[in-house]
């Protein structure tokens, strides 16, 4: 991979990664339309992404600071007993959301490796991608939502948007678009769903931080990935930051229909992109 390429893939990467439309599917989608240089399923692809994903976790720690530090407070019992109970309970909501996403992804963390180098696959997910978030947005409102804010979230409610969470595990269905899905079902609104879906996406990105970016030190992993990609996630944390507050004002102000345009950019996509890789 080279320079230019590997900045254009943390911009999509960046810009893409809070929006519903799967960052991750295009990661894999787009440099095969478009034959890029780069080896998808080369041992330094998987660490690399991932070290884009830690520029957009960075991104997320700085934009909802408040929130994380509220949480902290409420964890380490400082402040008055009403806002550490009402802190330690929102963090509760992170944990149980988060656990279905580290169980699954410890189970079938090989498989979901191997669909990496799988373009069609992921293409084809992309158009299921866009049908999920069109199904979502129309349930939600035949089964009349209530609207609820964030704070309103219960255990259950925390759980479900977890299990659907783990739907991201295969690139070109999007971690935002599906626990966004499952905050309308249960009948959170899509600032609220958006609001929580990027806090619950912090633990489970330096999670997989944590275990991958060790990789790009390997011996096998060509000299100057690391720093190509410690550069490519510094461009997708900035360009993460400008989606996330792009994107807060967006759900505030379009809670009627707001998942439909992204919901037929993914069918149309992943259709298309389907279709080219096939033929060519």
């Amino acid at each position: 991979m080279d320079t230019v390429e590997a900045i254009l893939v943390a911009l999509l990467q960046g810009a893409t990664e809070l929006f519903p439309v799967s960052s991750l599917g295009h990661a894999v989608v787009l440099p095969a339309v478009l034959h890029w240089s780069l080896d998808q399923r080369s041992p330094a692809f998987l660490p690399f992404v991932v070290m884009l994903h830690a520029g957009t976790a960075t991104a997320l720690l700085a934009y909802f600071w408040r929130d994380w530090w509220g949480l902290a407070r409420g964890v380490l019992g400082i402040g008055d007993n009403q806002s550490v109970n009402d802190a330690r309970l929102a963090f509760v909501m992170v944990v149980i959301a988060t656990i279905p996403a580290v169980v699954l992804g410890f189970l079938l963390e090989k498989f979901v490796r191997n669909l990496f180098g799988a373009p069609v696959v992921a293409a084809a997910f992309l158009a299921v991608n866009g049908l999920l978030l069109l199904f979502g947005e129309r349930l939600r409102t035949r089964v009349g939502s209530s609207g609820k804010p964030m704070e309103m979230l219960t255990a259950r409610d925390a759980f479900v948007i977890g299990c659907f969470q783990c739907l991201a595990f295969i690139p070109g269905l999007s971690r935002s678009g599906a626990t966004m899905v499952g905050g309308l079902l249960r009948g959170i609104t899509h600032e609220g769903s958006a609001h929580f879906s990027f806090l619950i996406a912090t633990p489970v990105i330096v999670g997989a931080t944590v275990l991958e970016v060790p990789k790009l030190l390997h011996a096998s992993v060509p000299a100057g990935t690391f720093q190509l990609s410690l550069v490519a996630a510094v461009v997708a944390g900035v360009t993460a930051w400008l989606s996330t507050w792009f994107l807060m004002h967006y759900f505030r102000r379009n809670e009627d229909w707001a998942l439909n345009p992204f919901g037929y950019y993914c069918l149309a996509a992943g259709v298309l992109s389907c279709g080219w890789l096939v033929a060519f």
